[in-house]
C-alpha cells in the first residue's frame, strides 16, 4: 500500500488490521518495513498495525533529501493525517527510535505510548572514522571510506557485502531464516539516503546538553507519553553508553519511562521475539 503526502513524497506502508488501538512501527537504518514482519505476525490482533518505509528507504520515494530527523517526523505526521491516525502508540527501532522521539516531542498529543527498541541515544548516533575519531560535518561523512564502501556495494548490488555486515552487527547470534533475511538485505540495497541519514543521526540531539557537535534542542522534555526502553545487552550497534545517555536524559527531564535489558543483540525481534511481544503487551495494556 502507498500514500502520497502533501510534501510530494510517496510513502509505502504495510498494514495489519486489528483492534481499535493503532501501533505505528518505524524501522532503523539499512532497513525497511520488512524487518517488522515477525512482530506483525505475532502481536495480538487487538492492535491495528502500520509499518511505513521512511523517506528514502524501501519502496518510498526520496524526492527531497532529508537534513534532520525532523524531516522524517514531519513525514510521519503527514502520513498519520492522510490516514486519519490521530492518536497512536509509536515504536521505533534503532534510528527509528530517534524519529519516534522527535515525533513524540513535536506532536505530544498524538502519541499515547512510546516504545524505543535498541534505539539510538537522545544525543544521536556518532559518526566515527576508521580510527575512532568523531566526524563533524556531512562532507567528512561523505569522504569516509566505510560509507563509500557501502555506497559502492549498493551501486553494484553486492548482496554478499550486506549479508556479511548485517550478520556480524545485527544478527550475530540469531540469523533470520533465509527468505526473511533476503527481504531484509533487499531493503538495505534500496536505501537512497545513506550519507544524509548518517549526518542527521550524528547531529541528532534532543537532550539539554551538547553531544560534542551540536547543542541539545531540549525537545526531550516535550514528550508526555509513557516510554518503554528495550535494549539488548549484546547489542553491537547501540552501545550501553548510548542507551544510558538516553535513560539518564529521561530521568533528568522527568519522563515517565521503564527500562528493560534484554538478553539479545541489536535485533531483539529475531533474537527473542516472544519476550519482546510480552514486554510490548504488558506496556500497552
Amino acid at each position: 500500500m502507498e500514500v502520497t503526502l502533501s510534501n510530494g513524497e510517496t510513502i509505502y506502508y504495510q498494514k495489519r488490521d486489528g483492534g481499535k488501538d493503532t501501533l505505528l512501527l518505524l524501522h532503523g537504518n539499512l532497513a525497511s518495513s520488512e524487518q517488522w514482519d515477525l512482530l506483525i505476525e505475532q502481536l495480538p490482533l487487538n492492535y491495528t498495525i502500520y509499518a511505513p518505509d521512511l523517506r528514502g528507504y524501501g519502496k518510498s520515494t526520496y524526492n527531497n533529501p532529508i537534513k534532520t530527523f525532523n524531516d522524517f517526523a514531519t513525514d510521519i505526521k503527514l502520513f498519520c493525517d492522510e490516514l486519519k491516525l490521530y492518536t497512536i502508540h509509536l515504536m521505533g527501532w534503532s534510528n527509528g527510535g530517534g524519529v519516534a522521539m522527535q515525533f513524540a516531542a513535536n506532536y505530544p498529543t498524538r502519541v499515547d505510548k512510546l516504545i524505543l527498541l535498541a534505539s539510538l541515544s537522545t544525543r544521536g548516533y556518532p559518526a566515527l572514522s576508521p580510527d575512532g575519531v568523531r566526524l563533524h560535518t556531512r562532507e567528512e561523512i561523505a569522504s569516509d571510506p566505510m560509507i563509500n564502501r557501502m555506497l559502492d556495494a549498493q551501486i553494484k548490488g553486492e548482496k554478499t557485502f550486506f549479508e556479511l555486515a548485517m550478520s556480524h552487527l545485527v544478527y550475530p547470534t540469531s540469523r533470520p531464516e533465509k527468505e526473511r533475511f533476503e527481504k531484509y538485505i533487499a531493503g538495505a540495497l534500496q536505501q537512497q539516503n545513506i550519507i544524509d541519514v548518517a549526518d542527521a543521526a550524528n547531529r541528532f540531539n534532543i537532550s539539554s546538553v551538547s553531544n560534542g557537535i551540536i547543542e541539545g534542542t531540549g525537545d526531550l522534555k516535550k514528550i508526555t507519553a509513557p516510554v518503554l526502553v528495550l535494549w539488548g545487552e549484546h547489542d553491537l550497534m547501540v552501545s550501553e553508553t548510548m542507551t544510558l545517555e538516553l535513560v539518564n536524559d529521561m530521568k533528568e527531564n522527568d519522563i515517565n519511562f521503564i527500562y528493560k535489558v534484554l538478553n539479545t543483540g541489536h535485533s531483539p525481534l529475531v533474537d527473542d521475539i516472544n519476550n519482546v511481544v510480552v514486554e510490548i503487551n504488558q506496556f500497552l495494556l
